[in-house]
């Protein structure tokens, strides 16, 4: 591998990606045509990258950003149709492509067909989740995209040990199989939930944001690597360990989670700008491959074409069939009075049938066949099959995720209904939250009566909250104008604070010999003063974040939404911490 060639791949990439987004375009498919017409430049030497590069270091941080940023109670609310597509589809995937590219080609054996289609089994989530967010794909949609596509590796990547397992040799068989995946799945999601537990205590005792980054960002390394030590799924790993840390978040400092989220939406974009790079840069050489070899270049591109339809009708095939039967069932448990699953609409089910591209596992795991056969000689269908590996994942990034934007804009899916009751919901919490933070204010009354006395202690108690609760008192007014804001309390402390209450506070500040205080100890004093003040606004922040917290894993709030208050929240805890008043 040529250091430099990667590094300017790398770079190439990024800027790539930095002008797809900067006028709007998807990024993944820009960079993947750019690389495909690149590919065949002359004088372009081979960007050769090991299959345990993209495994070990390429995948797991992606994995791991995509669930720490994902919602857990989400993921758990839409199991049943996640695995059906995760496991399920990833098997039929499997074993359609396998015996319609042993039919169709009778140089393949039967356990290299299926190997094929072990590796262009999993979809890739990640183009359709750019155009699901920008497009605004209803959460439930994006919830089963993303969910399927943290769990579908596995599946695959077990599928895959499998099929070589049988192509070397004669001793595997379907219990076997079963064995595998479940240790797999077990050891996987052991390892990862101990690793993230014990990562947690770490961050937790130290709290210092940058160890507490370079924990998180060591994390997904080291669950993969050891879950795979131990014959687990490095992938369900990853992704265990991705959610614990996110469904723990709160828990940490407000500087690690401000310090941390660009740093991983930093690394996300150069991991998948790299990747789809990548994968277009390599047609030419998989070309040349088959060439090279004594398999047809025209049989190997027709077996490709046609690997790529089954791939493309299978996904709609499987989606529509197993909802029609759940569909079934569930109509049959609502007329019991259990409705556990509420099945997607026919649009929605149309849009996640077509969101099938391949990508980085297809790339990782083509290019891992080894090179040598079972007697030594170099393994003559390998070319083949990654020609059908890479046309699948070429294809399918630009059959469906061209126009999959189409799709969505005609069947007109939006996710307006979804909006409006988050804006219902965080505007109720708003309120919650500011009810908490003038409780804080209101606990310190009695201590201020000893000092200024109750008249005076009361209204500074009005002017601290006076703010807040005028403002958030407006925002749940224009996010839900149904909202409950009627509380005689909340109206009253929303009144404008006596125009003396500054002046009186800076009378009790100075009291006692304001004539005798030197420069220096009025600057003391001031500094003591607005310290206090930052004290009593931390408290104020920090009782909002426990209430939204609490609603949060109560159920009563989406995690989006607690996301985005939090952050808020945050962004004004760090401001309180980095005044002015704190460097004197």
């Amino acid at each position: 591998m040529n250091e430099f060639t990667v590094v300017t791949v790398l770079l190439a990439a990024v800027l790539v990606a930095a002008f797809a987004r900067r006028v709007g375009w998807n990024s993944p498919l820009v960079i993947l045509a750019v690389g495909l017409a690149a590919s065949f430049l002359p004088g372009l030497v081979q960007v050769q990258v090991p299959s345990e590069l993209i495994l070990g270091i390429v995948l797991p941080p992606l994995l791991y950003s995509a669930a720490i940023s994902s919602s857990y109670q989400d993921f758990r609310a839409a199991i049943q149709p996640i695995v059906r597509l995760g496991v399920g589809l990833v098997i039929v995937t499997t074993l359609a492509v396998g015996v319609a590219a042993y039919l169709l080609d009778p140089v393949l054996s039967l356990p290299a067909a299926l190997l094929l289609g072990a590796v262009v089994a999993p979809p890739d989530a990640v183009a359709a989740s750019a155009v699901g967010r920008r497009l605004g794909l209803p959460r439930r949609v994006m919830t089963l995209l993303g969910g399927e596509s943290l769990i579908n590796d596995a599946t695959s990547l077990t599928l895959y040990r499998l099929t070589l397992a049988a192509l070397y040799t004669t001793s595997t068989t379907l219990a076997r199989g079963l064995v595998v995946f479940v240790l797999a799945v077990v050891v996987g999601v052991a390892v990862g939930i101990g690793l993230a537990y014990l990562a947690q205590i770490a961050r937790s005792g130290l709290r210092d944001p940058t160890v507490d980054t370079v924990i998180g960002l060591m994390l997904p390394f080291v669950a993969y690597w050891i879950a795979e030590e131990y014959q687990g799924s490095g992938v369900l790993a990853v992704v265990a360990a991705g959610f614990f840390i996110g469904q723990a978040a709160p828990r940490t400092t407000v500087a690690t989670r401000l310090h941390e989220e660009p740093i991983w939406a930093s690394v996300d974009l150069m991991l998948e700008s790299f990747t789809f790079a990548l994968i277009g840069l390599q047609l030419r050489w998989v070309i040349r491959d088959v060439e090279k070899s004594d398999q047809s270049l025209t049989a190997a591109i027709w077996l490709s074409l046609a690997v790529l339809a089954v791939a493309l009708a299978i996904r709609p095939v499987y989606i529509y069939a197993t909802e029609l039967l759940v569909r079934s069932k569930w109509v049959r448990r609502r007329r019991r009075g259990a409705t556990p699953y509420k099945p997607l609409t026919g649009r929605e089910l149309l849009v996640t049938s077509w969101a099938g591209m391949r990508g980085v596992v297809t790339l990782a795991a083509a290019t891992a066949i080894p090179i040598l056969g079972t007697d030594g000689k170099p393994f003559a269908e390998r070319a083949t099959i990654q020609l059908a590996a890479y046309t699948v994942a070429i294809g399918t990034l630009l059959i469906q995720g061209l126009s999959l934007p189409s799709i969505i804009k005609a069947l007109k899916i939006s996710s307006d209904d979804e909006q409006a009751e988050d804006d219902a919901s965080e505007a109720r919490v708003r309120l919650l939250a500011t009810r908490a933070a003038s409780a804080v204010v209101r606990g310190q009354v009695d201590a201020w009566s000893a000092v200024m006395g109750r008249p005076e202690a009361e209204r500074i108690a009005t002017w601290a909250t006076q703010g807040l609760l005028a403002r958030e008192t407006a925002a749940a007014t224009l996010m839900h104008p149904d909202a409950d804001l009627t509380d005689a309390d909340l109206l009253t402390m929303t009144g404008a604070a006596p125009p003396d209450v500054i002046k009186r506070a800076r009378e009790v500040l100075d009291a006692g010999r304001p004539e005798e205080l030197s420069r220096d100890e009025m600057r003391h004093r001031a500094a003591l003063l607005t310290s206090r003040i930052a004290e009593l606004r931390t408290q104020m922040v920090r009782a909002q974040r426990a209430v939204v917290v609490t609603e949060r894993n109560a159920g009563r709030l989406n995690e989006t939404v607690m996301r985005r208050i939090m952050r808020e929240l945050d962004l004004e805890e760090e401001a309180m911490e980095a005044s002015w008043a704190n460097r004197l």
